[in-house]
C-alpha cells in the first residue's frame, strides 16, 4: 500500500453500522483517504461488507460493557501487529470513548504524533453515574480529550450540558448534525403526496431504528390500549435495550401494534417513511441527560419525507420543533398529553405542521456545506496547514449547518 493512500484512520465500533457506513462514505466522497478499524456488531445489516479498507477488530455488543471491554483488550495484539502502517497516519478519527482509548493506544504504539480527531454521537449512560467507575470513565475521557484536536458533536446540547459544562472541554468543536448522507430522489414523491386522512382511519406513527428504552416502549404500549383504533404503531429495526419478550408479547396483545422488521438503512426509507404520519421521536431511556440533549437520526430522515415528529418539551428536539412549529412536543404527564392530543387531531391541523416542514429546504436534512466544510479541516489538519480561524471552538449555527437550516433564536 502507498503513503499516500493512508491518511485518516477511523475508529468505529461497528464497521456495519449505518452511521458509520454514512461517514465513511461522505468523507471518500470529500476526497479524505480512509482507512477503518473497527468491530462489527449482531444487529440489522450484519451482512454488509464494506467497500473501503479496514481491519476488524473483533465482535462487540449493545451495552454489554464488560464485553466490551474484553473486546477492546483483545484488539490489541490486531492493533500491535499494524503499528508500522499506522504510524503512516497522518490524522486518526475516533468514534465514542471506548474507540478513542483505542486511538491513543494505538498512536502510542506506532509512535505517530498525527492529530487525532474526536467524534460523539451519544453521551453513553456509563459516563453520567455518580459511582466510582463512572467517575473513572470521565477523568480518563478527560486525559484523552487533552490531545483531541478537534470534537465534532452531532448536537449543540451535548457541548453544552456536558462538555462545556461536566468536562470543562475548552478546545475546537464542530456541530455535525446526523443528517442523511444524500438526497432521496423518492422522498419528493411522498413530501407532495401526502397520505389523505378522512378523519376516521388510524393515525400512524413509525418507530424506525434502534428500538430502546424500556419507559419509550412502556409508554407505546399504553397508548396503544387506551387509543384504540386511534392509532396505529410500526417499527422496524433492531431492539436494543427493549427485552424481546416483553416486546413480543405487546404485540400480540394489541392489534394496533406491528413489527416489520429490520430494514436497509436509506434503501427502504421510502417504504418506512411514506406508510406513516408521524415520526415518534421520544426517546425516555436516559431522560435525564442522553435522550435530552440529543438530535436523533430519526429527525432527519422523516423530515426529508415531509413526516413531522412527536418529541418531548424541555429536550433537544422538542425545542427545534417548537421553535419552527415543525413537529408537536408534549409535557408532563406524556401519556396523558398525548392521550388528548389523538383524540382531538384534525386532517386540517395535521396538514398546516406538515406544510410548514415541507416548506423547508432539503438541506436542512441532508448533509452538505457541512460535512464539505468538516472534511477541509480535517484535510488541513492532516496536512498541518490548519490556519488560526479553525484554532478556535467552532460554534453551533455558525458552521455545520449553513445558512438553510432554521436559525435558532
Amino acid at each position: 500500500m502507498d503513503d499516500d493512500a493512508d491518511r485518516l484512520f477511523f475508529f468505529c465500533p461497528d464497521i456495519t453500522d449505518a452511521s458509520t457506513v454514512k461517514r465513511v462514505q461522505q468523507f471518500i466522497e470529500h476526497g479524505l483517504r480512509v482507512v477503518v478499524f473497527g468491530f462489527r456488531r449482531e444487529r440489522y445489516n450484519n451482512g454488509y461488507e464494506p467497500p473501503w479498507r479496514h481491519v476488524l477488530l473483533g465482535m462487540t455488543a449493545d451495552a454489554r460493557y464488560w464485553q466490551r471491554l474484553r473486546a477492546l483488550i483483545g484488539a490489541l495484539p490486531v492493533i500491535f501487529a499494524q503499528r508500522r502502517w499506522l504510524g503512516r497516519a497522518s490524522l486518526f478519527y475516533a468514534r465514542n470513548l471506548d474507540q478513542l482509548v483505542l486511538t491513543m493506544l494505538a498512536r502510542m504504539m506506532s509512535g505517530s504524533r498525527a492529530p487525532v480527531a474526536y467524534e460523539v454521537l451519544d453521551i453513553q449512560p456509563a459516563l453520567m453515574g455518580r459511582n466510582p467507575l463512572a467517575a473513572l470513565l470521565r477523568f480518563v475521557e478527560r486525559l484523552c480529550l487533552r490531545h483531541v484536536r478537534l470534537l465534532v458533536l452531532s448536537s449543540p446540547g451535548f457541548h453544552r450540558s456536558y462538555y462545556s459544562m461536566m468536562q470543562k472541554y475548552r478546545g475546537e468543536w464542530f456541530l455535525l448534525e446526523n443528517k442523511l448522507h444524500a438526497p432521496i430522489p423518492a422522498a419528493a414523491g411522498v413530501r407532495e403526496n401526502p397520505r389523505s386522512h378522512d378523519g376516521k382511519r388510524p393515525w400512524v406513527i413509525g418507530y424506525f431504528g434502534l428500538i430502546r428504552g424500556e419507559a419509550t416502549f412502556d409508554l407505546m404500549t399504553r397508548l396503544a390500549a387506551r387509543l384504540g383504533d386511534k392509532v396505529l404503531f410500526k417499527f422496524r429495526g433492531v431492539l436494543t435495550t427493549v427485552d424481546e419478550e416483553r416486546f413480543r408479547r405487546a404485540l400480540l396483545q394489541h392489534p394496533n401494534m406491528v413489527y416489520d422488521g429490520p430494514y436497509r438503512p436509506h434503501d427502504d426509507l421510502q417504504d418506512l417513511y411514506g406508510d406513516v404520519d408521524f415520526a415518534w421521536a421520544l426517546d425516555l431511556e436516559n431522560a435525564d441527560h442522553n435522550s435530552r440533549w440529543l438530535l436523533p437520526c430519526r429527525f432527519y430522515e422523516a423530515g426529508h419525507f415531509g413526516v413531522p415528529c412527536l418529541g418531548v418539551h424541555g429536550f433537544e428536539i422538542g425545542a427545534l420543533l417548537e421553535e419552527h412549529r415543525i413537529g408537536w412536543t408534549f409535557g408532563r404527564p406524556l401519556e396523558e398529553q398525548l392521550v388528548r392530543f389523538f383524540q382531538a387531531l384534525t386532517p386540517a391541523d395535521y396538514l398546516k405542521v406538515r406544510g410548514r416542514l415541507c416548506g423547508l429546504p432539503q438541506s436542512t436534512f441532508v448533509a452538505g456545506e457541512d460535512l464539505t466544510r468538516l472534511s477541509a479541516i480535517l484535510s488541513r489538519l492532516a496536512t498541518g496547514t490548519a490556519d488560526a480561524a479553525e484554532r478556535r471552538p467552532l460554534r453551533p449555527g455558525a458552521v455545520a449547518t449553513g445558512p438553510a437550516r432554521p436559525s435558532r433564536r
